[in-house]
């Protein structure tokens, strides 16, 4: 099984485009900062210290959005082991009435932080983001 990691998002006004919901671009961002603190919160210290990973490709379902003052739930896992380079990562966010809103599979690539040149993802990295 996989272990989840979850955040909370609150929509702002610099958030909302002229629809009056979140802009699409954002939502990538959350992507972006949940993914970010599910490995700064899981990895190993010396995965953080040698490893960073930059994103490869966002496939995202928007089913719904939220307005100004809203806030959505974000959760993310890892799904499956890593191939070659890159790692597969999911994403929902979901309202305050638990609907999954917007949902994504994500392609991330690690890199070496001391060359900045693609790694091939060993188990022992992805060890931590696989439990209960």
């Amino acid at each position: 099984m996989t272990s989840r990691f979850e955040k909370t998002f609150a929509a702002g006004p610099s958030h909302i485009d002229e629809l009056g919901h979140v802009n699409n671009a954002v939502w990538v961002q959350w992507i972006q900062d949940l993914a970010t603190a599910h490995w700064d919160a899981v990895a190993r210290s010396q995965d953080r210290d040698a490893f960073f990973w930059v994103v490869t490709r966002h496939e995202i379902d928007y089913r719904g959005n939220i307005g100004a003052g809203q806030s959505v739930t974000g959760e993310t896992w890892i799904e499956g082991a890593g191939r070659g380079a890159t790692s597969m990562r999911r994403v929902d966010f979901r309202n305050a009435e638990g609907k999954v809103i917007v949902s994504a599979a994500t392609t991330w690539a690690m890199l070496d932080r001391a060359t900045q040149r693609l790694v091939r993802v060993k188990p022992d990295v992805l060890a931590p983001f696989v439990g209960d």
